[in-house]
């Protein structure tokens, strides 16, 4: 069994509706378990029994939300010390309804959690570009919600932009399948 781990924040809900697809994508892989939980509810504990941790993240003022911030140095930080993520896999996720079409400011939080994943020694696990549902919501670097339209108008995150985040949940689930049957999570 794989346990797959999403961590986000989320304002309006648009990326509580992200997680909530990628989560599908997760579940949507033979033995595989998904525990999806806000930034401010997941402990120490969650992490350390997760193969794979995904984090998903509102754009503010172009990078992470506070409240990953704080998950990131409260609760990884303490795991980082000790190196218990070493090997294990990570991607992302972000939702944001700024001035440009990924949402203005995507990729830099995108980038800003990677960096927080790298850190922790983890495997990343991207967002290639034939992945179906790419061309509406993802970037190489994992999936975003568009939640406004072009004029910042308050439009909320359409069904059809979680398509490419329901199969980076199932990509990120068979990558850790993957790593885990040939013994490579948690032994290094």
């Amino acid at each position: 069994m794989v346990k797959v781990l999403i961590v986000y924040a989320t304002d309006w809900g648009s990326t509580k509706k992200m997680a909530e697809a990628i989560g599908r994508g997760v579940q949507s892989v033979k033995e595989t378990e998904c525990l999806i939980k806000t930034a401010d509810d997941t402990s120490e504990q969650d992490t350390l029994s997760s193969d794979a941790l995904i984090l998903g993240s509102p754009v503010h003022m172009g990078s992470p939300d506070y409240r990953i911030k704080k998950y990131i140095d409260k609760v990884c930080s303490k795991i980082w010390m000790a190196d218990k993520m070493v090997g294990r896999v990570g991607a992302v996720f972000a939702s944001g309804g700024g001035f440009g079409n990924a949402g203005g400011g995507c990729e830099i939080t995108m980038l800003a959690m990677l960096a927080n994943l790298a850190e922790l020694g983890m495997v990343i696990v991207p967002l290639p570009k034939n992945t179906p549902g790419y061309h509406l919501g993802g970037i190489h670097w994992g999936p975003y919600g568009r939640s406004m339209g072009e004029k910042m108008e308050q439009t909320g995150l359409p069904d059809e932009r979680t398509e490419a985040a329901y199969h980076h949940g199932a990509n990120v689930a068979r990558v850790t399948h993957l790593l885990k049957d040939k013994k490579f999570l948690n032994g290094l």
